[in-house]
């Protein structure tokens, strides 16, 4: 059965995309732990993070890169924080959060309630940065 994230991928459910090429997606967590909360995932399934082919994994990074630099622009914090853990859906992922401090990453935190219009609003933001 398809991941949720491949389910994204193929159309099947919808998404505020922020940034898309031909191997890799980015897009706002639905549940973010702070706006601008991203995730960047490979377009072909895989599992576990580490388990990605080398080309995948040495790429998925300048993809990233670019994605995070949009995100400074545009949403006010003192850096973009990177986590990777694979746990929440099992399809290579990983985090861009903007923070400022390391409590910003901290997963057991209550998340945003955003409504999809703000979610929108962000994603065209980050976009268009």
């Amino acid at each position: 059965m398809a991941s949720l994230f491949t389910r994204i991928v193929q159309g099947e459910i919808p998404c505020h995309k922020v940034a898309e090429d031909e191997r890799f997606l980015a897009f706002l967590d639905i549940n973010p732990l702070r706006e601008g909360h991203t995730l960047v995932i490979p377009k072909h399934e895989v599992d576990k993070f580490f388990d990605l082919p080398g080309d995948l994994l040495s790429d998925i990074m300048p993809f990233a890169q670019q994605v995070a630099a949009k995100i400074a622009r545009v949403v006010p914090c003192d850096r973009v924080g990177v986590s990777v853990m694979g746990l929440e859906v099992p399809h290579a992922h990983m985090h861009l959060i903007p923070i400022d401090s390391v409590s910003d990453m901290d997963f057991s935190r209550p998340k945003l309630k955003l409504t999809s219009e703000r979610l929108a609003a962000i994603a065209e933001r980050i976009r268009n940065a």
